[in-house]
């Protein structure tokens, strides 16, 4: 990211979103969310990207696993790399909390952005990090996350952004904010071997790096697993092959 400016690609992620079907669920505010996202997204609404499908399925796959951890009674959601994310506003549910880290000019915009709109979110707690330096675990606790209460840790969009072991890093400071029985949702750009995929990630890593926010890291999945279990998680051995295959990947807080 370009210092004192919030992300380009979360808005692209943003207007993505708003083409995208969302996993239906009881309560929650799903307006609001949908409001942030046109506020965000301006005139980026109408113009697809090269990544429409990938943003949508990767979209979607997050949003069954939220709705499947708020109706298993999880208590707590960490973000991290939230960007415009408003999952906090579609799916809220009482006593549900919410913590958000991010870089702060993008955080500063969303919450300008929520104060214009009139919606409120006081079921988030906004966290700034650098996920370079910052003791993630020990704001998180800070902040009242809960080290010892099963949680909802999701890493949408971002490990691509950070090199290995920066995210190794993250990795292991969410594990420690988390209790027992916590479940983390990881999205990253496993390694491509069709010439197809591997030149429309050649044209997307031109156009985020022209914005300043290139792309840093592209793993196999062999080499994801490792890095999860190194930071305290223990892959989802029970998950759809296809997702996986397609960088969606879930796992478990070890231990």
């Amino acid at each position: 990211m370009r210092e004192g400016q919030a992300s380009t690609t979360a808005r692209l992620v943003a207007a993505a979103r708003l083409r995208s079907p969302r996993e239906p669920a009881g309560g929650g505010r799903p307006d609001d969310d949908e409001r942030l996202a046109r506020d965000v997204a301006g005139d980026l609404v109408d113009r697809p990207t090269t990544l429409e499908r990938h943003l949508r399925a990767r979209t979607q796959f997050v949003d069954r696993v939220v709705v499947r951890a708020l109706d298993g009674g999880v208590g707590q959601v960490v973000f991290a790399g939230a960007g415009y994310d408003g999952r906090a506003l579609r799916y809220a549910r009482p006593g549900v909390r919410w913590f958000e880290l991010d870089h702060p000019d993008t955080q500063r915009d969303k919450r300008d952005r929520l104060a214009r709109l009139g919606i409120t979110a006081r079921e988030v707690t906004c966290l700034p990090a650098d996920f370079r330096t910052d003791p993630i675990a020990e704001r998180l606790a800070a902040a009242g996350c809960d080290a010892t209460a099963p949680a909802l840790v999701i890493c949408e969009g971002v490990a691509v952004y950070l090199e290995p072991p920066v995210l190794a890093r993250l990795l292991a400071e969410l594990a420690a904010a988390v209790g027992p029985g916590s479940r983390l949702v990881l999205t990253a750009s496993t390694a491509a071997r069709d010439r197809r995929t591997r030149e429309r990630r050649a044209r997307l890593r031109a156009a985020v790096a022209a914005v300043g926010e290139p792309m840093l890291s592209a793993l196999d999945a062999a080499d994801v697993d490792e890095l999860l279990q190194r930071a305290g998680w223990r892959p989802d051995g029970g998950q759809d092959p296809a997702a996986r295959a397609q960088g969606f990947l879930l796992a478990v807080r070890a231990g």
